[in-house]
């Protein structure tokens, strides 16, 4: 038997930046604690609002299923004595089962192994009313919450004080002790629409009493509403509403009634960088910002109310009167920090501390804009410019605007750059050097840019690496993984030729660490930065053996690597390549036993006799000179095309020629043209590592 469950929990407003992950996390739990239980069901829909978490699971089984339960005794021969009559281990079982010892014959199983006493019997499951308490506050006592608090007397405790719950199965109340509180079926509306107390009538009508009470309790649906009505709202005035989908989610999670709203500013705002009037919008008012067809931001935002108001305009008017004031504090802002160029406020970054053992911002801008001449040597950028670009990177940090907003970072240093009279590729550096900011994202399209983003990047890197504070687990607080992928991507996306030890070793010079020290650190760094390749190319789809065939090769450019890479995953996909990998393997494997790391004299083409080491020795010869040539160009898919040519040599050498033959002479120098072969593909990549990946 089945019947359709509702659970809510009525609370004060939830934090919104974190309502979408508790609703899910809620779902998880409590399905988790089904499972266990073996309970099964239908569907399990989410709820969630400023002030409610909710569930509504459909054909939840009434009980769990009965369990046929198993008890094995004592062996016949123990627990039976002369003439088939119980002994004392016979007895003990009938008793411990509450059976009559007459009955113990009739209780003979055989365990696969010999015959035993055995007591079948079945164990009623459980209602799952019965469950619903324990199952319901040990998935809200597992939910993901930094901190917790208490309210009033109660010793309970959650995200946010609980007001309410409600909890209704198989059509009945269930009274059960939720966080403190007795459930019932009384919800509430909206805190100001809403009609007081709800009684809930089932867990099928939750949903639409909700709406009928000016709350739209699935969050899909608000923000499908506020998506389409900020938009709509924005077309109306010929413009196109920027939808950010963080900022949706959020205002969908401090609106129970979402209604979109227009409002208007000053044209004059418009004088100052958008960026900036943006993030007064966005961060302090929840506000959508609307651009026209070019892409230029318009004097209107979009607000979303959490009322119907009889008179909207009243509310429009109030937000405008709220973001007047928000606007000219971000035009102050700017034009105050303008006074004052990047070049003079360097001197003020010796009073901020980047981390305690690496010194100062100042500090920093040192170290990484003589990483960056050296690094723009190295890559064909404007030393000066990059040079420069570094020195005054870190200046805006220290600027009231962003100061007000963290993520204008960058892009205020570029508009002061330009106040300045900073070269433009300096000015444009100061926003590229924090590039790619996320997985997708953007990398600099100046050289001098990419020049700075690297070098800050690799000096981050190695710097915090010298000091022992790398990541370890998902502790990453200098976020050195988005960094080191970052730098990676900048170098393949651009092209750029830059060997990392090199680098990393001018970045650890700039560190004054001493020769043992720079060594250690070089090592780590280049191994964790490259380990980024991993997940970069697992979300590209390739197999981890393809990277692992590169990555063996111990080699140090991310273009270089990149470039092998991708020329591994279009061999893998040739009819030869699996066969040409097991061949690779077993040489690799007789190299590895019979040489076990000498080296081996020269082939001996005279000592050569079958025809089959003969064909081989021809076919690699021919192929040296060729391929050295594509590796030495880096045309690494052509040199293994040629390769896949010795597919049907080495097969027949393999075939045909004893390796371990007892003259030692001809042992020797089948090892030498094994080698030779060895060789031949590990200048591209170890394809050893591909056998059996198909």
């Amino acid at each position: 038997m089945k019947s359709d469950l509702l659970f809510e929990l009525g609370t004060e407003e939830l934090p919104p930046k974190a309502l979408i992950t508790l609703s899910h996390a809620l779902a998880e739990e409590l399905t988790s604690c089904f499972n266990d239980s073996d309970l099964s069901f239908d569907h399990m829909e989410t709820f969630a609002t400023p002030r409610r978490l909710a569930l509504l699971v459909t054909a939840l089984d009434v009980s769990a299923p009965d369990k046929n339960l198993v008890s094995w005794g004592p062996p016949t021969k123990v627990a039976f004595g002369e003439n088939k009559s119980p002994t004392k281990a016979g007895e003990a079982f009938a008793k411990k089962h509450n059976i009559a010892t007459s009955e113990l014959l009739n209780n003979i199983e055989h365990d696969g192994h010999q015959e035993k006493l055995c007591y079948r019997s079945t164990q009623k499951g459980e209602l799952t009313r019965d469950l619903l308490g324990n199952m319901l506050n040990e998935s809200l006592r597992k939910l993901p919450i930094p901190k917790r608090m208490r309210w009033g007397n109660s010793k309970e405790e959650f995200v946010r004080p609980v007001q309410w719950a409600v909890l209704l199965f198989n059509n009945e109340v269930c009274s059960e002790n939720i966080l403190g509180l007795c459930a019932s079926n009384i919800s509430q509306g909206h805190r100001f629409h809403g009609s007081g107390d709800i009684v809930i009538e089932s867990p099928l009508s939750y949903e639409p009493q909700m709406r009928d009470n000016f709350v739209i309790a699935n969050i899909n649906e608000r923000r499908d509403i506020i998506q389409a009505g900020v938009s709509q709202l924005a077309s109306d005035i010929n413009g196109v509403a920027v939808l950010d989908l963080a900022l949706i989610d959020e205002v969908a999670a401090l609106n129970e009634w979402p209604v979109p709203l227009l409002g208007k500013f000053d044209k004059a705002f418009l004088s100052i960088p958008p960026e900036a009037l943006i993030s007064s919008m966005k961060e302090h008012q929840k506000y959508f910002h609307v651009v026209d067809e070019a892409g230029h931001l318009m004097p209107a935002f979009i607000t979303v109310a959490n009322i119907s108001s009889k008179d909207p305009q009243k509310v429009i008017e109030g937000n405008e009167r709220v973001i007047r004031p928000r606007l000219a504090d971000a035009a102050f802002f700017y034009k105050n920090d303008a006074k004052i160029s990047l070049e003079t406020r360097r001197n003020n970054l010796k009073t901020v501390v980047f981390q305690d053992k690496l010194g100062s911002l100042y500090d920093k801008t040192i170290r990484v804009a003589a990483l960056s001449k050296k690094i723009a040597k190295r890559i064909g950028a404007d030393q000066t410019l990059a040079e420069r670009a570094a020195l005054i990177s870190k200046s805006d940090l220290i600027t009231d605007m962003v100061g007000e907003f963290a993520d204008l970072q960058g892009i205020m240093g570029r508009y002061y750059a330009i106040e300045d009279g900073e070269h433009p590729d300096v000015a444009e550096a100061q926003l590229e050097q924090y590039l790619p900011r996320f997985s997708g994202d953007d990398v600099p399209a100046t050289a001098v840019g990419a020049t700075l983003a690297i070098s800050d990047k690799l000096d981050t890197i190695v710097g915090i690496f010298s000091v022992g504070q790398q990541p370890s687990g998902s502790r990453d607080p200098f976020a050195l993984r988005r960094a080191s992928l970052g730098v990676l991507r900048i170098i393949i996306n651009r092209g750029i030729d830059l060997d990392l030890n090199d680098a990393i070793n001018i970045a650890g010079n700039q560190l004054k660490l001493d020769n043992k020290a720079l060594e250690l650190i070089r090592k780590q760094v280049l191994a964790y930065v490259l380990e980024r390749f991993k997940s970069w190319y697992k979300e590209e789809g390739l197999s981890p053996e393809i990277f692992l065939s590169v990555a063996a090769l111990d080699l140090s450019n991310p273009l270089d690597i990149d470039s092998r890479v991708k020329a591994v995953s279009r061999f893998a996909s040739l009819p030869e390549s699996q066969d040409l990998a097991a061949a690779n393997k077993r040489v690799s494997n007789i190299l590895t036993k019979q040489l076990k790391g000498q080296k081996v004299s020269p082939l001996n083409t005279s000592l050569l006799v079958d025809e089959a080491e003969i064909e081989l020795s021809k076919a690699v010869d021919r192929l040296k000179n060729i391929t050295t040539a594509l590796v030495r160009d880096r045309d690494y898919a052509g040199a293994l095309q040629k390769l896949a040519m010795l597919r049907n040599p080495v097969d027949r050498f393999f075939n045909e020629v004893m390796v371990m033959t007892e003259d030692k002479s001809l042992r020797n120098n089948r090892l030498s043209l094994l080698t030779d072969l060895h060789n031949l593909f590990t200048d591209v990549a170890d394809i050893s590592l591909l056998a059996g990946t198909k």
